[in-house]
């Protein structure tokens, strides 16, 4: 399906006219005016038909995924003033998901709020999102899409390859192997310390298909970003060189009018599923996903995330769930290979459109990768159905787990039982926070073995708060070096999109929100079947009920108080994981730039 090229708008429709060249009110106009001038601007520049360009720049020292923006930016920036175009470069609120106390999902909707604000109240007639650690893709993509103005995303890139003695190093996924090498007493604290540094060999993002890889390949996969631009290497020329195309590519989008909700539609996000399973994405993209869904006004669920996305095979060898990293899945071709693959087997909706006016199928058709170890054919892949279960039942309304992860070990002690296939129970341990696991996971009166089920809870949107990465639990030391390398792990909070662990996490309605978690005690017994997608506490409907009262009549389940401001503000607001974790109201402003029209002048 070929696209027919949208009609051009004429200068007069700029939004920035209404700050910079406005006959009918002089007086703002010359006040807006005079003061942009005063660094250099010319008065031709801003009254002169050109489209103002905003950059949503999320590098800073303090971000160092993202840092490597500061120069990619003079790129895009060119890219623009080639195109015609004016840049205005502006800073956004700092997201580091190893940098930020408590948790970098606390920012998410911080970041987007500010956005926001900058998007609706600046004379900005189009935006490049400058995007690459965990949380700076959704929350610019849910920023956009609420203020609906011309946008394009870029990511910074992955980092180069990791190496330790001869092996590759995958950022994040290292951190759990060398946990277990530790507790084992393989390695000392200098060499744990050593090994994960090795991960981190240059500029740019986790280098592994983590939650920073995953977004950003989603971000191109709804056609909000150039294709083939998501994978490219930080320090890559190629990196720079999509910076100055994507530059280029803002200003035509803003004279042909092509917003986020040209592209966001229905089928994009189904397509996004179905690219998220074939990758082996992170378990926090239906979290991200729904939430720029429900802002765009697209109903998604995580039922959705199963129905879509859960018969897809796993395509990409890359850790995670395989062997590579971001070098040779770049160079292997990237998604427009994975789609290519996909588009083949009739799994996308190919005449999606995408930022660059053309389709999915005119995108990828073709792009088939050179490289099979990396990227497998569809029709012999890493591994059958592949996407995430929605599990549901007394413990949770919702939870989601990974199944492209189940590895060899956990399968055959968990889910092989002939006489109860896919389906397992057992007795749980139950800590309140991760402060109480370190505390206490080592210690023998839990009477923790090979069969029990570790429970995560007040680590959700309320109870941390913000949602932490802390639900992939590692066994006891002492069952770590007899070769227990995983139990099953159940939790509200969420995992690194970087862990290979195929735990149950995204737990709504979470324990501080009143959820199944919060009723569970140490020595219940749990059990999880596939087959159904149920989980369920075994216990009588009474007990459950009793506990229940005393729950309430405690006053709910116990937290942690509010530090800041914004978690007090953020907690009173904010809605469950499966909901998107977005701020409850928010998604009723849609569209603002068309349905609420300029703001108000401010003099």
């Amino acid at each position: 399906m070929v696209q027919t090229p949208r009609p051009r708008i004429d200068a007069s429709r700029l939004r920035s006219r209404l700050w910079f060249d406005n006959p009918d009110n002089p007086g703002m106009t010359a006040l807006y005016l005079e003061r942009y001038l005063n660094f250099g601007l010319t008065v031709g520049e801003l009254r002169g038909g050109k489209p103002l360009i905003g950059i949503a720049q999320t590098g800073s020292d303090l971000s160092p995924c993202n840092r490597h923006h500061l120069e990619l930016a003079k790129r895009v920036r060119e890219g623009i003033t080639a195109a015609g175009g004016v840049a205005f470069e502006f800073p956004c609120h700092p997201i580091q998901e190893t940098g930020k106390r408590p948790t970098a999902s606390l920012d998410r909707n911080l970041a987007y709020l500010s956005l926001v604000e900058v998007l609706y109240g600046y004379p900005l007639d189009g935006v490049v999102l400058l995007t690459g650690c965990d949380k700076t893709m959704p929350a610019c993509l849910m920023a956009a899409a609420t203020v609906n103005i011309p946008t394009i995303s870029l990511n910074v890139g992955p980092m180069l390859n990791g190496w330790s003695r001869g092996e590759r190093t995958g950022s994040g996924t290292v951190v759990w192997k060398a946990r277990e090498r530790h507790a084992a007493g393989d390695i000392d604290y200098q060499q744990f310390l050593d090994i994960v540094a090795s991960s981190a060999p240059s500029t740019g993002h986790c280098n592994t298909m983590g939650t920073a890889s995953t977004m950003n390949a989603l971000a191109e996969a709804l056609g909000m970003a150039l294709p083939g631009s998501a994978a490219i290497p930080a320090p890559y020329r190629e990196r720079g060189q999509a910076a100055y195309a994507t530059g280029q590519r803002i200003v035509e989008m803003v004279w042909e009018d092509l917003k986020p909700s040209d592209i966001l539609t229905r089928e994009a996000f189904e397509n996004a599923i179905v690219a998220n399973t074939a990758i082996g994405g992170s378990t926090n993209a239906p979290i991200h996903i729904n939430a720029i869904a429900k802002l765009i006004g697209v109903p998604l669920s995580c039922d959705d995330w199963e129905r879509v996305g859960y018969d897809i095979p796993l395509l990409v060898n890359m850790q995670p769930a395989g062997q590579y990293l971001g070098e040779e899945y770049y160079r292997a071709g990237g998604l427009p290979a994975v789609m290519a693959e996909l588009l083949e087997a009739g799994k996308l909706h190919a005449g999606a459109l995408t930022c660059n006016g053309k389709t999915v199928a005119e995108n990828c058709e073709g792009a088939k990768t050179w490289d099979r170890d990396v990227i497998k054919p569809y029709g012999e892949p890493m591994r059958e159905r592949a996407g995430f279960l929605n599990l549901k039942g007394s413990l949770f309304d919702s939870a989601i787990m990974k199944t492209s992860v189940i590895s060899r070990e956990f399968y055959d002690r968990y889910l092989a039982n002939p006489n109860d296939p896919y389906a397992f129970e057992g007795r749980v341990v139950v800590f309140d926070g991760p402060e109480d696991y370190h505390h206490r996971i080592d210690d023998p009166a839990l009477e923790i073995d090979a069969h029990t089920i570790l429970i995560m809870r007040g680590a959700g949107p309320i109870g941390y708060p913000g949602a932490a990465e802390v639900v992939n639990m590692q066994p006891p030391g002492e069952l770590i070096r007899k070769g227990v390398l995983s139990l099953p792990c159940i939790g509200d909070g969420r995992q690194s999109g970087t862990s290979g662990t195929p735990s149950i996490l995204n737990a709504s309605p979470e324990a501080a929100a009143g959820g199944g978690l919060a009723l569970l005690q140490n020595g219940d017994r749990v059990r999880i079947d596939l087959n159904t997608r149920t989980a369920d506490i075994l216990l009588p409907e009474e007990e459950i009920r009793r506990r229940r009262e005393d729950l309430n009549a405690r006053g709910g389940y116990p937290y942690p108080a509010s530090q800041t401001p914004w978690q007090a503000i953020q907690r009173a607001m904010v809605d469950q994981l499966s909901e998107g974790m977005i701020l409850k109201g928010s998604e009723t402003f849609q569209r603002i730039a068309q349905t609420h029209g300029v703001p108000r002048d401010n003099h």
